[in-house]
């Protein structure tokens, strides 16, 4: 259907009321002009849909960090092809990511979700990512628009940036992905960008993504974003979410009539969104979904997802103990056991499973002794798998009567934005799977007026939500809990009142002293030829909402490798965290394997990676720190976060890190030979290098091309990578992009003279040309 003759039958508040919502993850449809419904949901390693918690069963991707640790345009367009179809096994039109802000310091709860602390690398990933979803017709929707690097204070915050770095380094890889992929959508972010709102920057909307790079696609706001009514609708933004209700609607009809807002505004945001509507199959002709696509746990689509996971995990540390030799094997740790497969926040899927490290490496070598480690929450988390069966949730309304039951495969729901929402209270019960008596930690989670009914014994209790912040209610629920001796059979049932966000069940051992659990750890590593220690992160770091304080891993876990390489005979450290942490036991191990968050596939996908199944060839996106102090703050002053680094950020202000960016072993060797540069009018156009695999094994490379020229940061210009078979020799043409090369004042400017570096991370230069050869 054209799409002005659409615009054309509708009056004012019927245009106004297509621009707000029709729920938390919906758009309202309007059949008398072909349009339905639009369902989005939260991305951007899994198509949640519309619950926040306990919704369809998704697959769950390695994430995004460790994605972009392959380097590879071609995995990452296959990863965009992989959420496409996991979109329309739920019929959904708009998959909101990827996220491309960058890891501006390494204290960034959120950096899980993003790819990496460069603009090039970040840019040209999330390009085939987007290319890979529309080419399957499901809108992208890169975000969050733009310098939304910190979590603290982010829906009030001014971040404050100086022309120069907002267009060389944070506007970037915006335009880089409205460049090469076209995205359907944007999304603008919480933050204000110099005083203003993302949700209403004119200069940035209207003037540089609608205007100079001519993205002709749809702005959205992220949730709860817009702050105002006249100023965002001029500004650019054309899309409030979520709905209904919020600051359009009535408001902007009255803002049009009285000639605060044109018509004319309103026709150009309705016409951007009846083009998404087209492009992803809700406007005209009716779209017709794919019904024989691979199940989430299907074995093709478990290989995939096995394979993005292994082939990402990078070695930062091999005395040659790696590939794990088939031999006598302590896994040690509370991340073998209960494997964190992905971060925290509005992206978090229902997996169809998750292979904990334990089982998957078990399941490879056929005997592995195994024993948990130290305690790694201060928070305690909803019971997993086989720990409760019979799961039931209930909600009532005000006078006690049921309004639904629904049947639960996990002890948690959301109060807000699923079924159960409305409800004036809400029960959450389970029968506890035990062979014997046992003292277990029972308890519930989430702000509201308990009451709790186990083993014959009623406690109460009452969480209350004091600041009102959703995210602390959602993300940091507050808990309490009791020791009670449970016999098989006993059930928990829970009743909240008043719940705010979440509510759940807690069920799990006792936790032990740590003395105690390193002790055990000792003597597992003492009668094994190789101690694997798993250590990590967890959601309570590595999350939407909140910031870290600290680099350092949670609990004792720095204790307990220290012990276990002081009594083993050789230690592997596998860490479980998809950002930098500390290490202050690496000169006493003898490998390190950094396997992020891996996803539903995690332990079959490092068991992979330790053995050499799969090399885990990842190389490094983020800069490592040695210590908190050279992780850059993220406190606002008085509202405000001043970047005052400029464009030195990661490696580009680096010194003498514990890891640079780029960084990764693999296993096998690499001798870089003859290398040529190649410039046209003035720009490195390309760089080739010849190439050797010293090794015993076939690997893969990524060769790495930075610029660094006079008076300026030095730059990532391009990367390619390659398989290259042992003793092989093969020349690598690396292609370097313009759009890195340039220098803003007032306009952009070529980058002159200087080096072109040809490295491995910029921890190891295998070669110098001089910039300007030809």
């Amino acid at each position: 259907m054209d799409i002005k003759k659409a615009i054309a039958g509708l009056d004012l508040p019927r245009k106004v009321r297509l621009l707000t919502g029709s729920a938390l993850f919906a758009l309202h449809a309007e059949p008398e002009i072909g349009l339905a419904s639009l369902k989005l949901s939260d991305g951007p390693t899994g198509v949640r849909g519309a619950e926040l918690r306990g919704g369809t069963i998704a697959c769950v991707l390695p994430n995004a960090t460790l994605l972009a640790q392959h380097w590879d345009v071609a995995l990452a367009r296959e990863v965009g092809e992989v959420l496409a179809d996991e979109a329309a096994a739920q019929q959904v039109h708009v998959v909101l990511g990827p996220t491309i802000n960058l890891h501006r310091t390494a204290l960034g709860g959120r950096l899980f979700e993003a790819y990496s602390e460069d603009p090039l690398l970040t840019g040209v990933i999330a390009a085939a990512y987007v290319r890979g979803l529309q080419h399957k017709g499901i809108a992208a929707t890169p975000k969050h628009y733009v310098a939304n690097e910190s979590e603290t204070e982010r829906r009030t915050a001014s971040m404050v940036l100086d022309e120069k770095t907002l267009r060389e380094v944070y506007l970037l890889p915006f335009e880089i992905v409205v460049e090469d992929s076209s995205p359907w959508a944007v999304m603008a972010a919480y933050n204000n960008v110099n005083g203003i709102p993302a949700t209403e920057h004119t200069e940035l909307v209207e003037g540089v993504l609608k205007g100079e790079w001519g993205f002709d696609g749809l702005v959205m706001s992220d949730w709860f974003a817009t702050k105002s009514t006249a100023a965002s609708a001029n500004g650019g933004l054309d899309l409030a979410m979520p709905g209904p209700g919020g600051p359009w609607e009535d408001k902007l009809v009255a803002a049009v009539q009285a000639g605060e807002v044109a018509e004319s505004v309103i026709d150009d945001h309705l016409a951007r969104l009846l083009l998404l509507a087209s492009r992803t199959g809700a406007f005209g002709e009716p779209r017709s979904w794919p019904q024989d696509l691979p199940a989430p746990d299907s074995a093709g689509r478990r290989e995939q997802l096995r394979r993005f996971a292994a082939g990402g995990m990078t070695v930062l540390k091999n005395s040659g103990v790696l590939p794990l030799p088939e031999s006598r094997v302590a896994l040690i740790g509370r991340h073998a056991i209960d494997t964190v497969a992905q971060g925290g926040g509005s992206a978090g899927v229902r997996p169809p499973h998750i292979i904990s490290i334990a089982d998957g490496l078990t399941s490879r070598l056929g005997s592995v002794s195994v024993v948990d480690g130290v305690e790694v929450r201060l928070r305690y988390a909803a019971p997993g798998a086989g720990v409760l069966k019979d799961i039931r949730a209930t909600t009532y309304d005000t006078d006690g009567q049921v309004l639904a039951t629904r049947d639960m495969e996990i002890a948690e729901l959301a109060a807000y934005g699923g079924w159960a929402q409305g409800a004036a209270s809400i029960e959450v019960s389970g029968e506890v799977v035990l062979d014997e008596p046992t003292r277990l930690l029972v308890g519930v989670r989430g702000f509201g007026d308990w009451t709790i009914d186990v083993a014959g014994r009623q406690y109460a209790t009452r969480l209350a939500w004091a600041n009102g912040i959703v995210e602390e209610a959602l993300l940091k629920p507050p808990h309490w809990t009791a020791e009670v001796l449970l016999s098989p059979g006993d059930r928990i049932t829970a009743r909240v009142r008043e719940a705010s966000a979440l509510v759940g069940l807690i069920t799990q051992p006792v936790p032990r002293a740590p003395a105690d659990a390193i002790g055990a750890a000792v003597r597992a590593a003492r009668e094994a030829d190789v101690a694997v220690v798993v250590v990590g992160l967890t959601e309570e770091q590595e999350t939407e909402g909140f910031d870290k304080t600290t680099l350092a891993l949670p609990g004792e876990q720095d204790a307990l490798v220290a012990a276990v390489a002081a009594a083993a005979q050789r230690t592997v450290v596998v860490v479980n965290a998809a950002t930098p942490v500390l290490m202050p036991w690496l000169a006493q191990v003898d490998a390190v394997l950094w396997a992020g968050l891996p996803g539903q596939e995690a332990g079959d996908a490092v068991a992979a990676a330790l053995l050499g199944d799969i090399e885990p060839a990842g190389r490094l996106v983020t800069t490592f720190p040695r210590s908190d102090a050279d992780a850059l703050p993220l406190i606002p002053a008085d509202g405000e976060l001043l970047y005052s680094e400029g464009t030195a950020i990661g490696y580009r202000g680096a010194s003498e890190p514990l890891f640079w960016f780029g960084h990764g072993l693999g296993y096998t060797t690499w001798e870089y030979g003859a290398a040529h540069a190649s410039t046209v009018d003035g720009v490195l156009a390309s760089v080739s290098v010849e190439l050797t695999n010293t090794g015993e094994r076939a690997g893969r490379e990524v060769v790495q091309v930075y610029l660094r020229p006079r008076d300026e940061t030095v730059r990532l210009v391009g990367f390619a990578v390659a398989d290259v078979e042992a003793g092989r020799t093969v020349r690598v043409e690396v292609p370097c992009d313009p759009r890195a090369q340039r220098t803003w004042a007032a306009g952009w400017h070529p980058l002159t003279g200087g080096d072109v570096l040809i490295a491995r991370g910029l921890g190891d230069v295998r070669a110098t040309l001089p910039a300007d050869q030809d």
